[in-house]
């Protein structure tokens, strides 16, 4: 029969002498660096595919966009497709299809391109960056990256 001792719960008994001890934790990030992440996590908005539809919808749709409308639609859209491209190429464990690989090599350069003066051509041009968004949004339903618009 061996003998045990009975420490009371609120008791600290020290680990055995010969037992190495446990490095002090460290934060991951510094001050600053977690204020950047709040800031990141406070100007996040939720991707909103049913937005991305009404964007493209008024891009490709029977009417072309007023002219005042233009120039913020472009804004849109050009941040549609970078926040689609960024789901597209964001996990390494999951890479993207050859498709979805190849609409964001062509998107990327339009979403630094110039918006054409002349209202005509700047149509012109959101209806390219339409559908390259409208390509690459399908390839990221389709593939499960992002859910589609709900079902009613």
């Amino acid at each position: 029969m061996s003998l045990t001792a009975l420490v009371p719960e609120n008791d600290v008994v020290p680990p055995p002498a010969n037992e190495p001890g446990v490095p002090k934790w460290t934060p991951p990030l510094d001050v600053g660096s977690l204020k950047l992440v709040l800031e990141r996590i406070t100007a996040w908005k939720p991707l909103d595919v049913e937005a991305i539809f009404d964007d493209l919808d008024m891009t490709i749709g029977n009417q072309p966009p007023p002219v005042a409308a233009t120039g913020a639609l472009i804004a849109r859209l050009r941040d549609h497709l970078k926040r689609l491209s960024d789901i597209a190429v964001a996990d390494e464990h999951f890479p993207p299809t050859a498709e979805m690989a190849r609409l964001v090599e062509v998107g990327r350069p339009m979403e630094d391109e110039r918006t054409p003066a002349d209202h005509q051509k700047a149509v012109g041009f959101a209806r390219r960056l339409a559908f390259v968004t409208s390509d690459l949004v399908d390839e990221l339903i389709e593939a499960r990256y992002i859910k589609g618009q709900i079902e009613c």
